[in-house]
């Protein structure tokens, strides 16, 4: 059986369709911590003690892993927290 081919270029990386992706968000001075719980129970489906620790995460360590999964769910995760005025990031997981 041979190896899946790789498919795309990720920042000069090679990476196949099947590789785990991460969503990070990003402390940032504008939003206030009520707000950020807020959408982390909206988009993310979290309970109010969940998205709490991980805003405590974010403004205390600066940043938190808020989903994983394929490319293409974490892009949609990425781009939502843009939508609600969040500074947040991809990256493979485990880098």
């Amino acid at each position: 059986m041979e190896p899946r081919e790789e498919q795309e270029r990720e920042g000069g990386v090679k990476t196949r369709p099947d590789d785990a992706w991460v969503t990070i968000v990003w402390n940032d001075p504008v939003n206030l911590m009520s707000y950020v719980t807020q959408v982390f129970q909206r988009h993310f489906g979290l309970s109010r003690a969940e998205a709490e620790h991980k805003m405590r995460e974010v403004h205390e360590l600066g940043k938190s892993i808020l989903s994983s999964g394929g490319r293409e769910k974490v892009e949609v995760d990425v781009q939502a927290m843009h939508g609600y005025g969040l500074w947040a990031t991809m990256q493979r997981s485990g880098e």
